[in-house]
């Protein structure tokens, strides 16, 4: 993240085992061990964030965060978008101070997420409840680099976040729980065709 621009790619990878030998043959650095993550996305009372591409998002893994996001530009599945974010001390304390302002819980979703770095590159790699991705964050040169450097030229590109792949895949399945969690995808069989871009 370059100030508080993000620019990232996001590509759905089924089999994450081979981009991570490649990132230890290639010689990435193992910045941050897997980790599971819980985030709560909220959104105000006229829910009215969500709609407008805003995330306000409360995320604890090894430490809480506070991150806001706007609506972002696309190019080549390569997506620009304006992001802060703070570290809190106390996820609950954050979480009623969010509820004070009248902030609420708009999704929950959970992730495991291991991550690297290479040459000006933040790589990571998601394991989320209906399927695995990578995400490199970088300028859109290194980002390209990264790519063919991880032979990832085929994969298909996200453009959508996480949360509006998860409504693409409820209107895929019928779905009618509202939370990203493992526990509700247990069992579930998510068609890979459901990641393809419409």
């Amino acid at each position: 993240m370059t100030g508080y621009t993000e620019t990232e790619v996001k590509l759905y990878v089924p089999y994450l085992e081979a981009v991570q030998a490649r990132l230890e043959t290639i010689g990435a650095a193992l910045v941050s061990p897997r980790v599971f993550e819980r985030n709560v996305r909220y959104d105000n009372a006229e829910r009215s964030l969500t709609p407008a591409g805003i995330v306000l998002r409360l995320r604890q893994d090894t430490r809480a965060r506070l991150t806001y996001k706007a609506e972002g530009g696309e190019t080549s599945g390569i997506v620009s978008r304006f992001e802060a974010e703070v570290e809190v001390s106390d996820f609950a304390a954050m979480e009623t101070i969010l509820g004070k302002l009248g902030y609420t819980p708009y999704m929950v979703y959970e992730k495991y997420r291991t991550t690297y770095e290479l040459d000006g590159a933040e790589i990571v790699l998601d394991e989320m409840p209906y399927g695995n991705f990578v995400e490199i964050e970088g300028d859109a040169a290194t980002i390209e680099k990264m790519v063919s450097r991880l032979y990832l030229q085929n994969a298909p590109r996200q453009s959508a976040s996480y949360a509006a792949l998860f409504e693409r895949v409820r209107q895929v399945l019928g779905l009618t729980f509202s939370d990203l969690t493992f526990d509700n995808f247990k069992g579930l069989a998510v068609p890979e065709s459901a990641f393809n871009e419409a």
